[in-house]
């Protein structure tokens, strides 16, 4: 019988039973560097911690559901010198998620808002937050078929939940019947409670007419604002860029 062998049964009921697809890789590296005890079982247990935090990340970045794998190191910032570089990367800190703040990444189609939203996000999975990506059309697709089905409490509670909750393209098509509604509920909803990215076309002042009655739009975008960091991009669109290494960057 193999010497692991009997450690199997008493590793799966301590729930350490990855610890076995490294036991033979430290055990001779013990041997051969005449590691301690206390040594040995650090590097063990250390390989254990890493390789659940990169199944727990694995997970967090695929309930995230982006549309593609973008991060800050990807995004060209030198194409266009007018992107506030210094503000994007202190958001991707993360740590207006710490304090409930909300991020508005204002510009023209092609600057790279969807590339620095979803890789904000991106840096918020490996943080340890719980991030949520989708278009303003399929939130607004997703709840509607809800309330057909009436499911719409538990598929709002989807928008509410995430640490952070990212909104692309909002604004680039009139919010029409019970839209406005839907999007001041998750605003309220979320007010200090969680965070948000919202990417649009439509500079802030443009966002009032959306919600197609004062008040609602006045009490939205007041509690969004609140705590809020309005960024505008500017500048050339990758997309007009033949063979430009970001020329598939989203807007």
């Amino acid at each position: 019988m193999h010497p692991s062998d009997d450690l199997v049964p008493i590793l799966k009921k301590l729930r350490l039973s990855g610890v076995l697809e490294s036991l033979d890789l430290r055990r001779r590296q013990a041997s051969d560097d005449n590691l301690s005890h206390p040594e040995f079982l650090y590097r063990l247990l250390h390989d254990e911690v890493d390789r659940r935090e990169s199944k727990q990340l694995e997970l967090r970045l695929r309930r995230a559901q982006f549309e593609q794998e973008k991060t800050i190191e990807g995004f060209e910032f030198h194409f266009n010198p007018r992107i506030p570089k210094s503000k994007i990367i202190d958001l991707a800190t993360c740590s207006f998620i710490a304090r409930r703040e909300n991020v508005a990444l204002i510009g023209p189609t092609g600057v790279g808002k969807s590339h620095v939203a979803q890789a904000i996000g991106h840096r918020a999975c490996r943080v340890g937050c719980q991030v949520l990506y989708v278009t303003a059309h399929k939130l607004f697709l997703e709840l509607r078929a809800a309330r057909a089905d009436n499911t719409q409490d538990r598929r709002m509670a989807r928008f509410l939940t995430p640490d952070l909750l990212v909104i692309d393209d909002l604004g680039l098509r009139p919010l029409a019947a019970d839209e406005p509604v839907l999007l001041y509920e998750i605003i309220r909803q979320r007010y200090e409670h969680g965070s948000m990215v919202v990417t649009s076309n439509r500079a802030i002042e443009e966002w009032y007419p959306l919600f197609q009655d004062d008040l609602l739009a006045s009490a939205a975008l007041d509690r969004f604002l609140h705590h809020a960091h309005v960024v505008v991009m500017e500048g050339k669109s990758y997309r007009t860029q033949t063979g430009d290494p970001v020329a598939e960057a989203s807007a």
